[in-house]
């Protein structure tokens, strides 16, 4: 994965597109992202996703048609987004949301990895 956390990324736009099924950034370097729902939802920074170590991170299934509700600012650094199953405790820096659009793929192919080794899928709700 490329090295971005802590690099300054700043965005120039944010949008919501496709009935909050997509969040759109585009950052200063001129990179843009499209980023899903669904990606943004299980990949969420939030304790409640991420815990407090490594080994309390959580893998979440069924979440395939989820949607944004809300994106909000936070300071000058993030944004909160809401989503519509109610999760929305995850600060999403404009470092994170670079470095999940920039290492899209593999964070995607590690994700499938962790849903079929813990017996989950995208379509059904579950955590592991």
């Amino acid at each position: 994965m490329e090295a971005t956390q802590g690099t300054g990324h700043r965005p120039t736009e944010i949008r919501l597109k496709d009935k909050g099924r997509v969040l759109d950034v585009t950052f200063e370097d001129g990179r843009r992202f499209a980023l899903g729902a669904e990606y943004l939802r299980v990949m969420s920074p939030s304790a409640e996703v991420q815990g407090h170590s490594e080994k309390d991170r959580v893998t979440i299934g069924g979440k395939r048609g989820c949607a944004m509700i809300e994106v909000a600012p936070v300071g000058s650094y993030a944004v909160r987004l809401g989503f519509d199953d109610m999760h929305s405790t995850g600060i999403f820096t404009w470092d994170y949301l670079y470095d999940l659009g920039a290492n899209f793929a593999q964070r995607w192919r590690a994700y499938e990895e962790e849903l079929a080794a813990k017996g989950l899928d995208r379509d059904r709700p579950g955590q592991k």
